[in-house]
């Protein structure tokens, strides 16, 4: 009997630990924030999707060789609710993409700004302190 709530209490705080990264959202821990770059950019594809959208594009290096990128941005919902959609960049538009690098050295970013040839910026790619705005 001593031996099966023994056995019963151990078993319940090893799901209670098990479960709790479950509870974690990464955040931007893969993204140095102290490294802020400014890219010349094409679009090659806008992934609208869960839990971040991806930005995929491509830069061209000092040899004129197109690099493939890739920037996550926050989610869809929060993004459409502050006027994007599926639509708002479309493969070979011209942009300049402002982010953090990430930290593994791959071509990679958390991207901060979108800024098209003519000046304007797409709105919403940082996050505000209370993100259910």
């Amino acid at each position: 009997m001593k031996i099966e709530r023994i056995t019963r209490v151990a078993l319940t705080i090893g799901f209670f630990l098990i479960s709790i990264p479950l509870l974690a959202h990464h955040g931007a821990s893969e993204y140095d924030m102290t490294k802020i770059v400014t890219l010349r950019a094409t679009v090659t594809e806008l992934l609208f999707v869960n839990p971040h959208t991806l930005l995929t594009f491509t830069v061209k290096d000092d040899s004129g060789k197109a690099i493939e990128w890739q920037g996550e941005l926050p989610s869809p919902n929060l993004l459409s609710r502050r006027g994007w959609s599926r639509s708002t960049l479309k493969p070979g538009d011209q942009v300049t993409v402002i982010g953090a690098l990430a930290k593994n050295g791959e071509k990679g970013m958390q991207v901060k700004k979108l800024i098209f040839p003519d000046g304007h910026e797409l709105p919403g790619t940082v996050l505000p302190p209370d993100s259910s705005k």
